[in-house]
C-alpha cells in the first residue's frame, strides 16, 4: 500500500487506515471475534494505521485493539486516539492538565502501551481550539512520554484552521467525502503549507457512499444512524456527513452510477479522498473482515480521471451542497 507521511508525527502510514469506532459502538453489536477478524484482515491488507477513541464503547474499542497489539508486537502500527468526550458536561473549562493525565492514563492501560502514538482532542467545544494552555498541557503530555504527538479531531473549517496554525500540532481530523466538500478548498492547503497531516473521517458518509442504502434502509436502535440523525446524541455531522437520508440516497445513486468496472462505490468514494492533495490517511470502518479487505483494495485503484470527478462535484453542486457546505 502506498505510504505516506501522518504530518508533524513524521510517521509513515498506509494511505488507508482503519477507523475502530465500529468496533467499539454506536453500529450496533460487534462480537470480540469479528472485531478481530476486521483488524487482521486490514492489517494483512496492509493497514498500518488503526483510529479510536476512549468513548468508543466506553473504552471497548481501545481495549480490543490493545489486546490485538499485544498479540502482534512485531506489527508496526501506529495507534491514534482521542479524549476529551469523557468530560461531563462536556464543557471548554473540562480541558485541563489533570483531565488530560488522568483521560490518558485510562487510554494507555485500556491500550497497554506506556507512550501513544497519537492523542487527538475529540472534537470539543469551540473555544478550545483557541486556549494557549490547552496546548501547553499536551506539550506537558509528550514532554512527560505518555504520547509522542498530538493532533485535534474537529467539526468545522474554522476550527481546523485555529489548530493548525498552532506549531506542535502534527495532525487534524475532519470529515471529507464526496458529499463533504468544504476542506478542500481551505483546510487540506493550509495543512500542507504547516505540514500538518489530514486524517479524513467518515468517508463513506456512515455507509451511504456504499451505495448499498435506499429509502426503506433502517438500522438497529443502538446503531447512530437511527438516534443520531437529527444530532440529537452528538454533531449530526458525524451521521451520514449530516446530509440528509432521502437526499443522501438519491445522490448516492448517481455516485454509483460512475463506479468503474471492477471497483465498488465504496472504493470509488475512498479513491476520491486519497487523490486529494494534502490527504494522509483516510480512515473507514469495516464490520466485517470482507470490508476491511475491500477498503484496503481502493488504494490500488487508478487515480480518478478528471470526467469522472467533474460528474460527482456536480452531483455534489445540484443534490448536497446546500444541505452541509455553509454549516461545517
Amino acid at each position: 500500500m502506498e505510504q505516506r507521511v501522518l504530518g508533524r508525527t513524521g510517521r509513515s502510514v498506509g494511505v488507508v487506515g482503519l477507523g475502530c469506532w465500529q468496533l467499539g459502538g454506536d453500529w450496533g453489536s460487534v462480537p470480540d471475534d469479528d472485531a478481530f477478524a476486521v483488524l487482521d484482515a486490514a492489517v494483512g491488507a496492509g493497514v498500518t494505521f488503526l483510529d479510536t477513541a476512549d468513548v468508543y464503547g466506553d473504552g471497548r474499542s481501545e481495549r480490543l485493539v490493545g489486546r490485538y497489539l499485544a498479540a502482534h508486537p512485531d506489527a508496526d502500527l501506529t495507534v491514534a486516539t482521542k479524549m476529551g468526550r469523557r468530560a461531563d458536561p462536556h464543557v471548554a473549562e473540562a480541558y485541563t492538565l489533570d483531565a488530560f493525565r488522568a483521560w490518558n492514563d485510562r487510554s494507555r492501560q485500556n491500550l497497554g502501551v506506556d507512550t501513544i502514538d497519537l492523542v487527538q482532542l475529540h472534537c470539543p467545544p469551540t473555544p478550545v481550539y483557541s486556549r494557549d494552555d490547552v496546548y501547553d498541557a499536551l506539550d506537558t503530555l509528550v514532554d512527560e512520554g505518555r504520547i509522542a504527538a498530538y493532533g485535534v479531531s474537529v467539526e468545522t473549517v474554522d476550527e481546523a484552521l485555529t489548530a493548525i496554525a498552532r506549531p506542535n500540532v502534527a495532525s487534524i481530523q475532519i470529515i471529507l467525502n464526496i458529499f463533504r466538500r468544504k476542506p478542500l478548498e481551505r483546510v487540506l492547503p493550509a495543512a500542507a503549507e504547516a505540514g500538518v497531516g489530514i486524517i479524513a473521517r467518515v468517508p463513506l458518509a456512515s455507509g451511504l457512499l456504499s451505495g448499498k442504502y435506499d429509502e426503506h434502509t433502517t438500522f438497529a436502535a443502538d446503531d447512530h444512524r437511527t438516534y443520531n440523525r437529527h444530532g440529537e446524541a452528538f454533531d449530526v455531522g458525524e451521521t451520514f456527513a449530516g446530509v440528509p437520508f432521502d437526499a443522501g440516497v438519491a445522490a448516492a445513486r448517481e455516485v454509483a452510477a460512475l463506479t468503474p468496472a471492477g471497483a465498488t462505490t465504496a472504493q470509488l468514494a475512498l479513491r476520491w479522498i486519497i487523490d486529494q492533495p494534502g490527504v494522509s490517511v483516510v480512515i473507514p470502518g469495516a464490520r466485517n473482515a470482507d470490508q476491511a479487505r475491500a477498503n484496503a483494495a481502493a488504494a490500488d485503484l487508478a487515480p480518478i480521471d478528471g470526467r469522472t470527478q467533474d460528474a460527482l462535484a456536480a452531483i455534489y453542486d445540484e443534490r448536497i451542497r446546500e444541505h452541509v457546505h455553509d454549516r461545517w
